[in-house]
């Protein structure tokens, strides 16, 4: 019981550690990538080729004055980040990152909580987050932060229902919520992504409301709010807020990879099936967080090749394209696997 429970804290403690030194190279990523797009130099000053900035960044914001306004409500302001923060690191503990780890005669799953309802897992956390933008808008008592507060609220409650009636027909392809029993699926047969393309561009694009992303960064545009909801904070609070961001960009991204692009399977690959060997888990590993790390750079690449939307057609995008296109998806997929199961 005792290596069980030993077990179950590695891997929480692996996962948080992965996710976190992914989220602050993101963070460089961007910079270089922004960089490179706008023809000019990025970090380089920090350590060889400027890859220690992130470590810089971090000590740059423990350090910095942690500034309280006198106008705010106390409890709730502090409260807020942590509220944003934590749902993103929470929901990686239903996605697989690979099949198995065998090591030392013990198989270790390569997820954190196999559940039978994963995917409602995630949208049920991944739901909280948008309570700490609002409590965060609400209670720096300014109209800016307000204003955000309002738009993201707004926003994430909308796209939520794109992204919940998107993936769908996945689950009704693949006949199960399992996430694990998705990917192999997908191992099996083919990913999924080509059997089901619009249901994927629809939860692409509905990631990118979700994670407040460019073009849908409208509760912290800075040319009309300043800076949105975190306006107010300083510090190791601004901090969170900036991890909580890139934490749900990791989250959105390692589920598209492993509800449409086969998790840890490589088409063809001789490591498709459950590993029986380290050196298999270990490959399988390093091909999701490859995935993963394409759809980062996707995110990084957006934000700086279009410009934001009006509110008017982000609202219109999910109300009247999205959700009546996804009711109509699942319809056709059901008469289609209707018909073959004949």
């Amino acid at each position: 019981m005792m290596l069980e429970l030993l077990g179950h804290l590695i891997k929480i403690a692996a996962v948080i550690g992965v996710m976190l030194g992914f989220v602050a190279y993101t963070v460089m990523l961007e910079r270089w990538a922004c960089a490179w797009m706008q023809d000019r130099i990025g970090p380089n000053r920090v350590g060889p080729f400027g890859v220690l900035q992130p470590l810089a960044d971090g000590l740059k914001f423990i350090f910095k004055e942690d500034v309280l306004p006198h106008h705010v409500n106390k409890v709730y302001f502090c409260i807020a980040p942590v509220v944003t923060m934590i749902p993103g690191l929470i929901a990686m503990a239903v996605i697989p990152w690979g099949s198995n780890l065998p090591i030392a005669g013990h198989v270790i799953k390569g997820v954190i909580a196999d559940l039978n309802v994963g995917i409602l897992f995630i949208f049920a956390i991944s739901s909280l987050g948008v309570y700490g933008i609002v409590l965060a808008g609400w209670a720096s008592n300014s109209k800016y932060p307000f204003l955000g507060g309002i738009r993201s609220s707004a926003q994430m409650i909308s796209y939520e229902v794109c992204l919940g009636l998107s993936v769908v027909p996945v689950f009704m392809q693949a006949g199960s919520l399992n996430l694990m029993k998705v990917v192999e699926y997908q191992a099996a047969h083919t990913w999924l992504v080509l059997c089901q393309p619009l249901s994927f561009f629809i939860f692409l694009v509905s990631a990118f409301a979700e994670t407040n992303r460019t073009p849908f960064d409208l509760p912290e545009a800075e040319q009309e709010l300043v800076g949105g909801y975190h306006t107010e904070y300083s510090s190791m609070k601004f901090a969170m807020f900036f991890l909580g961001e890139y934490a749900a960009m990791f989250v959105q991204s390692a589920l598209m990879v492993t509800l449409f692009f086969g998790g840890w399977s490589l088409p063809f690959a001789p490591f498709n099936a459950p590993a029986t060997e380290l050196w298999v888990g270990a490959v399988q590993i390093g091909v999701f967080l490859a995935k993963v790390v394409c759809f980062l750079f996707l995110f990084i690449w957006v934000r700086w090749t279009i410009p934001r939307f009006r509110y008017d057609q982000l609202m219109a995008l999910g109300w009247k394209i999205f959700i009546p296109l996804t009711i109509v998806n699942i319809l056709l997929v059901a008469v289609v696997l209707a018909l073959v199961a004949k």
